[in-house]
């Protein structure tokens, strides 16, 4: 939570909080939560934040099962299904590429313009935790939306 309200600037909406699947405190989230992940889950940690453009982001980490990092060291495995990424908009892209490495995440990519002499820019990074972040210089509206 920290890293993404420091290093990308969102706003922390509610602070981390412990959901258990077994919990007496409340049953009804519980059972919510076991018909989501499944009979497997023990535990794992939530909070949710919003970015500058008013996106919502919830963050997870999984306390029982343990969250596991993949064993060859790439988190870019875009062929499989699920999450690949998010996309962030930030006008100073290198800035922020620079504070994402500078804060134990990774610069995956070089700053990189699609269409030549447009000016728009993306750049792909990783935070700390092995997600991939994408970030556009312009709005995504902007970004894609015809000349």
């Amino acid at each position: 939570m920290n890293w993404y309200r420091d290093v990308l600037g969102m706003k922390v909406l509610a602070t981390p909080q412990e959901i258990s699947a077994s919990s007496d405190v409340n049953p009804h989230l519980s059972a919510v939560v076991k018909k989501i992940f499944g009979p497997s889950l023990g535990r794992f940690m939530i909070c949710h934040l919003v970015s500058k453009e008013g996106i919502g982001v919830e963050l997870f980490e999984f306390l029982e099962p343990r969250s596991q990092h993949r064993a060859d060291g790439t988190n870019f495995e875009y062929w499989k299904t699920g999450f690949f990424h998010i996309a962030i908009t930030e006008h100073s892209i290198e800035a922020l590429a620079g504070r994402v490495a500078e804060a134990g995440g990774k610069q995956r990519t070089e700053i990189l313009e699609l269409v030549p002499g447009s000016g728009k820019k993306i750049c792909f990074c990783e935070d700390p935790f092995g997600n991939i972040i994408e970030i556009y210089s312009h709005s995504y509206e902007d970004f894609w939306a015809p000349d």
